[in-house]
């Protein structure tokens, strides 16, 4: 994708159309940065189903996603459309408990991997 409108419209549709979406660095079964997999075991953690989006396959939709968000840096979660943030506020939400409870409320079906 080159024509950044294109690339805007893409990544709405892709935010907006996918329960759960993280663009990370890398895919979710060979992530290739220490930050995109944190997010990437949290969620897998849950058994979060989601929709991962490699940012390094196309140097637009990485520059595009942070221009949707007016956030520098990848990865980047989305919940029913909404940014919830990167790495650090994930790993903060997990922590506190707020996660579970903001994906209970979006509605999203999850199942917890046993401690």
């Amino acid at each position: 994708m080159s024509d950044t409108s294109n690339v805007q419209s893409w990544i709405d549709q892709t935010v907006k159309g996918n329960d759960v979406v993280l663009f990370m660095k890398g895919t979710r079964d060979a992530p290739q940065c220490g930050f995109s997999d944190r997010v990437r075991r949290i969620l897998n953690h849950f058994g979060v189903p989601y929709k991962d989006i490699n940012v390094l396959e196309d140097m637009s939709v990485r520059e595009g996603v942070k221009a949707y968000t007016n956030w520098p840096t990848i990865p980047q979660l989305y919940v029913k459309g909404e940014f919830i943030g990167g790495a650090d506020i994930i790993m903060e939400m997990y922590q506190s408990g707020e996660l579970e409870q903001h994906l209970r409320e979006k509605g999203i079906e999850f199942s917890p991997a046993m401690a």
